[in-house]
């Protein structure tokens, strides 16, 4: 049992960085051609309501060779579709992960093999499992955090960390690419 949740859990790539870091190199080099990404603190800090312009200028850099698609486990329409809007990127609410329903349809929705598809997020519990859960590359990223709080601590993330760790998820970052 420990083994598969391991597996479950496991990211096939730890960026150790925003998800702005996230380069079309990297997803050259894993074959990716679309991503379904998390907003909640992958794309924005918990309570914004709108995209920093380097989102946006990231956003416009990625599609250039990368389908994208936002899927929260949010419920606000307001908050998560005005973000999308500003981002120019098609979204999907309630997401419910890990459940891997909404994830498909957005990868269907690209017209892509789940193969070939990231499911992009900084929770393990929800993206990551809900990614392999579905068989696409998982990608996890460091939390987006507003500065006025980035000194607090965040148990939930850190108590799945713990939690993965004592399964046997590695969540060694990726080696550099400049060595």
């Amino acid at each position: 049992m420990l083994t598969s949740w391991a597996t479950l859990l496991q990211p096939d790539l730890v960026l150790g960085a925003p998800v702005i870091e996230l380069t079309p190199d990297i997803l050259a080099e894993h074959g990716l051609r679309g991503l379904v990404l998390d907003v909640d603190e992958t794309l924005v800090p918990l309570r914004s309501r709108q995209a920093s312009a380097e989102l946006q200028q990231w956003v416009a850099a990625i599609r250039q060779e990368t389908a994208l698609w936002l899927v929260s486990n949010n419920l606000s329409e307001g908050r998560i579709g005005n973000i999308a809007r500003s981002l120019d990127v098609p979204y999907i609410l309630g997401a419910r992960k890990p459940s891997r329903r909404k994830l498909r349809q957005a990868v269907q929705e690209m017209n892509l093999p789940v193969e070939s598809v990231a499911m992009v997020g900084d929770r393990l519990f929800t993206d990551v499992l809900a990614g392999n859960r579905l068989g696409t590359f998982t990608i996890l990223v460091e939390p987006m955090v507003d500065p006025a709080i980035a000194a607090r601590d965040y148990p939930l993330r850190a108590m799945e960390v713990r939690l993965s760790q004592w399964l046997g998820v590695s969540l060694s970052e990726r080696p550099s690419q400049a060595n």
